[in-house]
Protein backbone atom coordinates (compact mmCIF):
# COMPACT_ATOMS: atom_id res chain seq x y z
CA UNK A 1 0.00 0.00 0.00
CA UNK A 2 1.29 3.49 -0.76
CA UNK A 3 2.37 5.60 2.21
CA UNK A 4 0.52 8.64 0.88
CA UNK A 5 -2.58 9.51 -1.08
CA UNK A 6 -2.84 11.30 -4.41
CA UNK A 7 -5.41 14.05 -3.98
CA UNK A 8 -7.18 16.49 -6.28
CA UNK A 9 -6.97 20.09 -5.17
CA UNK A 10 -8.76 21.76 -8.09
CA UNK A 11 -9.85 21.23 -11.69
CA UNK A 12 -10.61 23.96 -14.24
CA UNK A 13 -11.56 24.08 -17.90
CA UNK A 14 -12.31 26.44 -20.73
CA UNK A 15 -15.83 26.57 -22.10
CA UNK A 16 -16.41 24.06 -24.89
CA UNK A 17 -16.00 25.91 -28.16
CA UNK A 18 -17.78 25.03 -31.37
CA UNK A 19 -15.48 24.27 -34.26
CA UNK A 20 -14.98 26.51 -37.25
CA UNK A 21 -16.42 28.63 -38.75
CA UNK A 22 -18.47 30.13 -35.92
CA UNK A 23 -16.71 28.91 -32.78
CA UNK A 24 -15.24 31.70 -30.66
CA UNK A 25 -12.27 29.58 -29.53
CA UNK A 26 -11.26 28.64 -33.06
CA UNK A 27 -9.22 31.84 -33.41
CA UNK A 28 -7.06 31.03 -30.39
CA UNK A 29 -3.82 29.06 -30.60
CA UNK A 30 -4.17 25.76 -28.71
CA UNK A 31 -1.05 26.50 -26.64
CA UNK A 32 -2.74 29.69 -25.45
CA UNK A 33 -5.93 27.77 -24.61
CA UNK A 34 -3.94 25.40 -22.43
CA UNK A 35 -1.80 28.17 -20.95
CA UNK A 36 -4.96 29.95 -19.85
CA UNK A 37 -6.16 27.08 -17.67
CA UNK A 38 -2.66 26.57 -16.24
CA UNK A 39 -2.53 30.24 -15.24
CA UNK A 40 -5.97 30.03 -13.65
CA UNK A 41 -5.15 26.84 -11.77
CA UNK A 42 -2.13 28.33 -9.99
CA UNK A 43 -3.96 31.64 -9.43
CA UNK A 44 -6.93 29.93 -7.76
CA UNK A 45 -4.78 27.76 -5.52
CA UNK A 46 -2.02 30.29 -4.86
CA UNK A 47 0.80 27.82 -5.40
CA UNK A 48 4.19 28.88 -6.69
CA UNK A 49 4.59 27.23 -10.12
CA UNK A 50 8.23 26.56 -9.26
CA UNK A 51 7.17 23.75 -6.89
CA UNK A 52 5.44 21.76 -9.66
CA UNK A 53 7.37 18.58 -10.37
CA UNK A 54 5.84 17.93 -13.79
CA UNK A 55 3.03 18.92 -16.14
CA UNK A 56 1.54 15.98 -18.04
CA UNK A 57 -0.76 16.91 -20.90
CA UNK A 58 -2.98 14.99 -23.28
CA UNK A 59 -3.38 15.84 -26.95
CA UNK A 60 -4.50 13.59 -29.79
CA UNK A 61 -3.66 15.43 -33.01
CA UNK A 62 -0.05 16.30 -32.34
CA UNK A 63 0.67 18.08 -35.60
CA UNK A 64 0.74 21.64 -36.85
CA UNK A 65 0.13 24.02 -33.96
CA UNK A 66 -0.24 21.07 -31.58
CA UNK A 67 3.10 19.48 -32.46
CA UNK A 68 6.48 19.56 -30.70
CA UNK A 69 5.27 18.84 -27.14
CA UNK A 70 2.46 21.39 -26.91
CA UNK A 71 2.28 20.94 -23.13
CA UNK A 72 5.80 22.34 -22.76
CA UNK A 73 4.88 25.19 -25.10
CA UNK A 74 1.86 25.95 -22.93
CA UNK A 75 3.90 25.83 -19.71
CA UNK A 76 6.30 28.42 -21.12
CA UNK A 77 3.39 30.46 -22.51
CA UNK A 78 1.83 30.49 -19.04
CA UNK A 79 4.95 32.12 -17.61
CA UNK A 80 5.93 29.14 -15.44
CA UNK A 81 9.62 28.94 -14.53
CA UNK A 82 11.73 27.31 -17.21
CA UNK A 83 12.64 24.65 -14.63
CA UNK A 84 9.12 23.18 -14.76
CA UNK A 85 9.13 20.18 -17.15
CA UNK A 86 6.24 19.02 -19.31
CA UNK A 87 5.30 16.11 -21.53
CA UNK A 88 2.50 15.40 -23.99
CA UNK A 89 0.90 11.96 -24.25
CA UNK A 90 -1.57 10.32 -26.61
CA UNK A 91 -4.01 7.69 -25.46
CA UNK A 92 -6.50 8.96 -28.00
CA UNK A 93 -9.73 10.28 -26.43
CA UNK A 94 -8.54 9.29 -22.96
CA UNK A 95 -5.28 11.21 -23.17
CA UNK A 96 -5.84 13.61 -20.29
CA UNK A 97 -7.57 10.95 -18.19
CA UNK A 98 -4.36 8.99 -18.62
CA UNK A 99 -2.39 12.14 -17.80
CA UNK A 100 -4.28 12.36 -14.50
CA UNK A 101 -3.60 8.69 -13.81
CA UNK A 102 0.11 9.09 -14.55
CA UNK A 103 0.23 12.18 -12.32
CA UNK A 104 -1.49 10.39 -9.45
CA UNK A 105 0.64 7.27 -9.87
CA UNK A 106 3.77 9.41 -9.76
CA UNK A 107 2.58 10.87 -6.45
CA UNK A 108 1.63 7.45 -5.07
CA UNK A 109 5.04 6.05 -5.98
CA UNK A 110 6.85 8.92 -4.29
CA UNK A 111 8.53 10.04 -7.50
CA UNK A 112 6.50 13.26 -7.63
CA UNK A 113 4.91 15.49 -5.03
CA UNK A 114 2.95 18.08 -7.04
CA UNK A 115 1.82 17.53 -10.64
CA UNK A 116 -0.57 19.18 -13.06
CA UNK A 117 -2.52 16.87 -15.38
CA UNK A 118 -4.09 18.65 -18.31
CA UNK A 119 -5.16 18.41 -21.93
CA UNK A 120 -5.97 20.45 -24.99
CA UNK A 121 -7.45 20.03 -28.42
CA UNK A 122 -8.26 22.63 -31.02
CA UNK A 123 -10.12 20.54 -33.55
CA UNK A 124 -10.58 23.71 -35.60
CA UNK A 125 -6.86 24.43 -35.97
CA UNK A 126 -5.50 20.87 -35.90
CA UNK A 127 -8.25 18.83 -37.59
CA UNK A 128 -8.76 15.25 -36.50
CA UNK A 129 -6.60 12.97 -38.66
CA UNK A 130 -4.32 15.72 -39.93
CA UNK A 131 -1.38 14.02 -38.20
CA UNK A 132 -1.90 10.83 -40.21
CA UNK A 133 -0.66 12.42 -43.42
CA UNK A 134 -2.69 10.20 -45.69
CA UNK A 135 -0.91 7.02 -44.62
CA UNK A 136 -2.98 3.95 -43.80
CA UNK A 137 -2.81 2.85 -40.19
CA UNK A 138 -0.23 0.18 -39.53
CA UNK A 139 1.98 -1.81 -41.83
CA UNK A 140 2.09 -5.31 -43.26
CA UNK A 141 1.90 -7.07 -39.91
CA UNK A 142 -1.25 -5.26 -38.79
CA UNK A 143 -2.89 -5.79 -42.18
CA UNK A 144 -2.01 -9.48 -42.01
CA UNK A 145 -3.77 -9.74 -38.66
CA UNK A 146 -6.82 -7.75 -39.84
CA UNK A 147 -6.96 -8.44 -43.59
CA UNK A 148 -10.41 -6.88 -44.04
CA UNK A 149 -9.14 -3.67 -42.51
CA UNK A 150 -10.13 -1.70 -39.42
CA UNK A 151 -12.75 1.03 -39.36
CA UNK A 152 -13.25 4.49 -37.95
CA UNK A 153 -14.88 5.15 -34.61
CA UNK A 154 -18.20 6.12 -36.18
CA UNK A 155 -18.54 2.69 -37.76
CA UNK A 156 -17.56 1.08 -34.47
CA UNK A 157 -20.38 3.05 -32.83
CA UNK A 158 -22.74 1.66 -35.48
CA UNK A 159 -21.58 -1.89 -34.82
CA UNK A 160 -22.18 -1.41 -31.10
CA UNK A 161 -25.70 -0.07 -31.70
CA UNK A 162 -26.45 -3.11 -33.87
CA UNK A 163 -24.94 -5.68 -31.48
CA UNK A 164 -26.74 -4.28 -28.42
CA UNK A 165 -29.93 -3.61 -30.38
CA UNK A 166 -30.03 0.09 -29.54
CA UNK A 167 -32.60 1.75 -31.76
CA UNK A 168 -32.28 5.07 -33.55
CA UNK A 169 -35.04 6.43 -31.32
CA UNK A 170 -33.11 5.45 -28.18
CA UNK A 171 -29.96 7.12 -29.50
CA UNK A 172 -31.78 10.34 -30.31
CA UNK A 173 -33.66 10.34 -27.00
CA UNK A 174 -30.39 9.99 -25.13
CA UNK A 175 -28.75 12.77 -27.15
CA UNK A 176 -31.66 15.14 -26.54
CA UNK A 177 -31.53 14.35 -22.82
CA UNK A 178 -27.81 15.15 -22.78
CA UNK A 179 -28.52 18.65 -24.08
CA UNK A 180 -31.41 19.09 -21.65
CA UNK A 181 -29.31 18.05 -18.64
CA UNK A 182 -26.40 20.26 -19.70
CA UNK A 183 -28.68 23.23 -20.32
CA UNK A 184 -30.29 22.83 -16.91
CA UNK A 185 -26.89 22.54 -15.23
CA UNK A 186 -25.62 25.63 -17.02
CA UNK A 187 -28.71 27.64 -16.14
CA UNK A 188 -28.36 26.67 -12.46
CA UNK A 189 -24.72 27.80 -12.36
CA UNK A 190 -23.46 24.25 -11.82
CA UNK A 191 -20.50 24.75 -14.19
CA UNK A 192 -19.37 28.10 -12.83
CA UNK A 193 -16.84 26.59 -10.42
CA UNK A 194 -14.97 24.79 -13.17
CA UNK A 195 -15.14 27.31 -16.02
CA UNK A 196 -12.38 29.75 -16.95
CA UNK A 197 -13.27 32.72 -19.15
CA UNK A 198 -11.21 32.82 -22.34
CA UNK A 199 -10.27 36.23 -23.81
CA UNK A 200 -10.82 36.49 -27.56
CA UNK A 201 -8.84 38.51 -30.13
CA UNK A 202 -11.70 41.03 -30.48
CA UNK A 203 -11.35 41.99 -26.78
CA UNK A 204 -14.36 39.92 -25.80
CA UNK A 205 -14.39 36.67 -23.83
CA UNK A 206 -16.02 33.26 -23.93
CA UNK A 207 -17.63 32.46 -20.59
CA UNK A 208 -20.09 29.67 -21.38
CA UNK A 209 -20.17 26.42 -23.34
CA UNK A 210 -21.04 27.01 -27.00
CA UNK A 211 -21.94 23.40 -27.75
CA UNK A 212 -25.09 23.13 -25.61
CA UNK A 213 -28.30 23.42 -27.67
CA UNK A 214 -31.17 23.86 -25.19
CA UNK A 215 -33.84 23.51 -27.88
CA UNK A 216 -32.71 20.06 -29.00
CA UNK A 217 -35.46 17.46 -29.18
CA UNK A 218 -35.52 13.85 -30.27
CA UNK A 219 -37.98 14.83 -33.02
CA UNK A 220 -35.49 17.31 -34.50
CA UNK A 221 -32.65 14.80 -34.25
CA UNK A 222 -34.72 12.17 -36.05
CA UNK A 223 -34.54 14.25 -39.23
CA UNK A 224 -30.73 13.99 -39.47
CA UNK A 225 -29.10 11.60 -41.92
CA UNK A 226 -26.54 8.95 -40.89
CA UNK A 227 -23.03 10.35 -40.76
CA UNK A 228 -20.79 7.39 -41.57
CA UNK A 229 -22.51 5.30 -44.23
CA UNK A 230 -20.75 4.85 -47.56
CA UNK A 231 -21.53 2.40 -50.33
CA UNK A 232 -18.32 0.51 -49.58
CA UNK A 233 -19.07 0.22 -45.87
CA UNK A 234 -22.70 -0.68 -46.53
CA UNK A 235 -21.52 -3.57 -48.68
CA UNK A 236 -19.05 -4.72 -46.01
CA UNK A 237 -21.56 -4.47 -43.16
CA UNK A 238 -24.95 -5.34 -44.66
CA UNK A 239 -26.42 -5.95 -41.20
CA UNK A 240 -26.20 -2.25 -40.28
CA UNK A 241 -29.12 0.09 -40.75
CA UNK A 242 -26.93 3.16 -39.98
CA UNK A 243 -28.25 4.93 -36.91
CA UNK A 244 -25.36 7.22 -35.89
CA UNK A 245 -25.84 10.84 -36.94
CA UNK A 246 -24.20 14.18 -36.13
CA UNK A 247 -26.98 14.71 -33.60
CA UNK A 248 -26.30 11.62 -31.49
CA UNK A 249 -22.52 12.03 -31.73
CA UNK A 250 -20.20 14.46 -29.96
CA UNK A 251 -19.42 17.62 -31.98
CA UNK A 252 -16.03 18.89 -33.14
CA UNK A 253 -14.83 20.93 -30.18
CA UNK A 254 -12.05 23.26 -29.06
CA UNK A 255 -11.02 23.41 -25.41
CA UNK A 256 -8.53 22.81 -22.61
CA UNK A 257 -8.64 21.67 -18.98
CA UNK A 258 -6.26 21.08 -16.08
CA UNK A 259 -6.18 19.43 -12.65
CA UNK A 260 -3.81 20.10 -9.72
CA UNK A 261 -2.81 16.77 -8.16
CA UNK A 262 -0.49 16.29 -5.20
CA UNK A 263 0.25 14.20 -2.14
CA UNK A 264 -1.94 14.75 0.89
CA UNK A 265 1.18 15.84 2.76
CA UNK A 266 1.99 18.50 0.16
CA UNK A 267 -1.56 19.83 0.38
CA UNK A 268 -1.25 20.14 4.16
CA UNK A 269 2.14 21.80 3.86
CA UNK A 270 0.77 24.38 1.41
CA UNK A 271 -2.44 24.94 3.35
CA UNK A 272 -4.62 23.59 0.54
CA UNK A 273 -7.81 21.58 1.00
CA UNK A 274 -7.87 18.28 -0.89
CA UNK A 275 -11.26 17.85 -2.54
CA UNK A 276 -10.96 14.18 -3.49
CA UNK A 277 -8.49 11.34 -3.67
CA UNK A 278 -7.73 8.92 -6.46
CA UNK A 279 -9.00 5.55 -5.28
CA UNK A 280 -8.29 3.15 -8.18
CA UNK A 281 -7.25 3.02 -11.84
CA UNK A 282 -7.59 0.56 -14.72
CA UNK A 283 -6.82 0.38 -18.41
CA UNK A 284 -7.96 -2.30 -20.83
CA UNK A 285 -7.76 -3.26 -24.47
CA UNK A 286 -10.57 -4.48 -26.70
CA UNK A 287 -11.31 -5.64 -30.24
CA UNK A 288 -10.17 -2.72 -32.44
CA UNK A 289 -13.10 -3.28 -34.78
CA UNK A 290 -15.46 -2.75 -31.82
CA UNK A 291 -12.91 -0.31 -30.44
CA UNK A 292 -15.32 1.58 -28.18
CA UNK A 293 -16.18 -1.46 -26.04
CA UNK A 294 -13.01 -1.27 -23.93
CA UNK A 295 -14.96 0.58 -21.26
CA UNK A 296 -16.57 -2.73 -20.24
CA UNK A 297 -13.38 -4.61 -19.24
CA UNK A 298 -11.81 -1.40 -17.92
CA UNK A 299 -14.78 -0.78 -15.61
CA UNK A 300 -14.88 -4.38 -14.45
CA UNK A 301 -11.14 -4.40 -13.78
CA UNK A 302 -11.52 -1.18 -11.80
CA UNK A 303 -14.32 -2.62 -9.68
CA UNK A 304 -12.37 -5.81 -9.01
CA UNK A 305 -9.31 -3.86 -7.91
CA UNK A 306 -11.10 -1.25 -5.85
CA UNK A 307 -13.28 -3.45 -3.68
CA UNK A 308 -16.04 -0.86 -4.13
CA UNK A 309 -19.41 -2.26 -5.18
CA UNK A 310 -21.04 -0.80 -8.26
CA UNK A 311 -24.11 0.21 -6.26
CA UNK A 312 -21.89 2.31 -3.96
CA UNK A 313 -20.90 4.61 -6.82
CA UNK A 314 -22.88 7.84 -6.73
CA UNK A 315 -22.18 9.17 -10.24
CA UNK A 316 -20.59 7.88 -13.41
CA UNK A 317 -19.13 9.86 -16.29
CA UNK A 318 -19.06 7.69 -19.41
CA UNK A 319 -17.79 9.77 -22.32
CA UNK A 320 -20.46 10.37 -24.92
CA UNK A 321 -18.32 10.04 -28.01
CA UNK A 322 -21.48 8.54 -29.52
CA UNK A 323 -24.79 7.86 -27.79
CA UNK A 324 -24.41 4.12 -28.30
CA UNK A 325 -21.36 4.04 -26.00
CA UNK A 326 -22.92 5.07 -22.65
CA UNK A 327 -26.12 3.24 -23.56
CA UNK A 328 -24.51 -0.16 -24.02
CA UNK A 329 -22.37 0.39 -20.90
CA UNK A 330 -25.52 1.23 -18.95
CA UNK A 331 -27.16 -1.99 -20.11
CA UNK A 332 -24.17 -4.16 -19.26
CA UNK A 333 -23.87 -2.83 -15.71
CA UNK A 334 -27.61 -2.24 -15.16
CA UNK A 335 -26.59 1.30 -14.22
CA UNK A 336 -28.97 3.87 -12.79
CA UNK A 337 -29.68 6.29 -15.70
CA UNK A 338 -30.06 9.16 -13.22
CA UNK A 339 -26.42 8.73 -12.14
CA UNK A 340 -25.10 8.49 -15.70
CA UNK A 341 -23.70 11.82 -16.96
CA UNK A 342 -26.13 13.74 -14.73
CA UNK A 343 -24.97 17.13 -16.02
CA UNK A 344 -25.02 16.06 -19.65
CA UNK A 345 -22.13 14.59 -21.57
CA UNK A 346 -19.96 15.17 -24.59
CA UNK A 347 -22.90 15.21 -27.00
CA UNK A 348 -23.87 18.52 -25.38
CA UNK A 349 -20.67 19.63 -23.66
CA UNK A 350 -18.31 18.79 -26.49
CA UNK A 351 -15.41 16.42 -26.87
CA UNK A 352 -12.18 18.37 -27.25
CA UNK A 353 -10.30 15.09 -27.52
CA UNK A 354 -7.11 15.63 -25.53
CA UNK A 355 -8.93 17.76 -22.97
CA UNK A 356 -11.91 15.52 -22.32
CA UNK A 357 -10.39 13.35 -19.60
CA UNK A 358 -9.66 16.18 -17.17
CA UNK A 359 -12.88 17.93 -18.26
CA UNK A 360 -14.91 14.90 -17.18
CA UNK A 361 -12.91 14.69 -13.95
CA UNK A 362 -13.86 18.23 -12.97
CA UNK A 363 -17.52 17.81 -13.88
CA UNK A 364 -17.68 14.53 -11.93
CA UNK A 365 -16.04 16.03 -8.85
CA UNK A 366 -18.37 19.02 -8.82
CA UNK A 367 -21.41 16.79 -9.19
CA UNK A 368 -20.35 14.61 -6.25
CA UNK A 369 -19.70 17.61 -4.03
CA UNK A 370 -23.02 19.22 -4.95
CA UNK A 371 -25.06 16.08 -4.25
CA UNK A 372 -23.17 14.75 -1.23
CA UNK A 373 -21.83 11.74 -3.14
CA UNK A 374 -18.75 9.81 -2.10
CA UNK A 375 -17.56 7.73 -5.07
CA UNK A 376 -17.39 8.75 -8.73
CA UNK A 377 -16.44 6.60 -11.70
CA UNK A 378 -15.09 7.94 -14.97
CA UNK A 379 -14.45 5.86 -18.07
CA UNK A 380 -13.47 6.75 -21.60
CA UNK A 381 -13.47 4.72 -24.82
CA UNK A 382 -10.45 5.31 -27.05
CA UNK A 383 -9.41 4.87 -30.64
CA UNK A 384 -7.62 1.65 -31.48
CA UNK A 385 -9.48 -0.37 -28.87
CA UNK A 386 -8.35 0.79 -25.42
CA UNK A 387 -10.11 2.40 -22.46
CA UNK A 388 -9.40 4.08 -19.15
CA UNK A 389 -11.37 3.86 -15.93
CA UNK A 390 -10.80 5.91 -12.78
CA UNK A 391 -12.48 5.89 -9.38
CA UNK A 392 -12.32 8.97 -7.14
CA UNK A 393 -13.49 9.44 -3.56
CA UNK A 394 -14.63 12.82 -2.27
CA UNK A 395 -12.93 14.03 0.93
CA UNK A 396 -14.92 15.99 3.47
Amino acid sequence: MPSTEAVIVDVVRTPSGRGKPDGELSDIHPADLLAGVLIELVARTGIDPAVIDDVIGGCVTQSGEQAANITRTAVLSAGFPESVPAVTIDRQCGSSQQAAAFAAQGVLSGVSDIVIACGVESMSRAPLGSNVGGASRGGALLHARYPEGLVGQGVSAELIAERWDISRAELDDFAAASHQRAAEAAASGAFEGELVAVPTPDSGSVIADETIRPGTTAEKLAALAPAFRTDELAARFPQLDWRITPGNSSPLTDGASAALIMSREAAARLGLRPRARFHSFAVAGSDPLFMLTGILPATQKLLDRSGVRFDEIDAYEVNEAFASVPLFWQREFDADPARLNPRGGAIALGHALGSSGTRLLGTLLNELEATGGRYGLQTMCEGGGTANATLIEVLR
